[in-house]
């Protein structure tokens, strides 16, 4: 089992400094440093696009003849690139539940390098290999207090093993987010 850990920690390790590398390259080389606090003006749009990387746990349960549901904790970075992103890079966690026959549902919060956090509602459809997940912001604190916008993506497992351990990343992460607007977050009842 330690030998298990120490690769998945070099794996994690080697994908998040191949994201800042890239990060780096792709927005750090053309434009000027500028306070990651100013960033985010209120009432305005901030386009972005980037890379989610996580992992965390996945306990799979049978559902009847080929159905699966599972529930997954995954934890790790978001790096964002674009002129007006909300910020350069946050600590990412979600919550997912996956029913093979209904879809996704889940929640994940960014955390920002000084906390302030965006909260987002997460759906998705398809299966493993053809798979679209949509992000809904509905509110946040600090500076994303209010936060209110979409963003899409889909998602591959890169690393699963027979303990539940899990890690992958986003494909295609891009969106829009506002903040300083009105909440709104889903209005359906439920336990998501």
């Amino acid at each position: 089992m330690i030998s298990k850990m120490t690769a998945l920690h070099r794996r994690v390790l080697c994908l998040f400094l191949v994201l800042c590398l890239a990060s780096f390259f792709t927005t750090g080389c053309s434009h000027p440093p500028q306070d990651s606090r100013s960033a985010v003006s209120a009432g305005e749009w901030h386009d972005f696009k980037g890379t989610w990387t996580a992992a965390g746990s996945r306990s799979i349960m049978p559902f009847g003849g080929d159905r699966r549901t599972a529930i997954s904790i995954l934890n790790g970075s978001l790096v964002l690139a674009g002129s007006s992103r909300p910020n350069a890079g946050f600590r990412a966690e979600a919550f997912v539940f996956n029913d093979t026959a209904t879809g996704m549902v889940g929640r994940a919060v960014w955390t920002d390098e000084h906390g302030d956090q965006a909260f987002s509602e997460l759906r998705g459809e398809g299966n493993a290999d053809n798979n679209k997940i949509t992000g809904t912001f509905v509110g946040g604190t600090g500076r994303y207090a209010g936060a209110n916008g979409t963003y899409e993506f889909s998602w591959r497992f890169v690393l699963e093993n027979e303990d539940g351990v899990v890690e992958g990343q986003s494909m295609g992460l891009k969106g829009r987010v506002r903040v300083g607007s009105q909440q709104t977050g889903s209005q359906q009842g439920g336990l998501l």
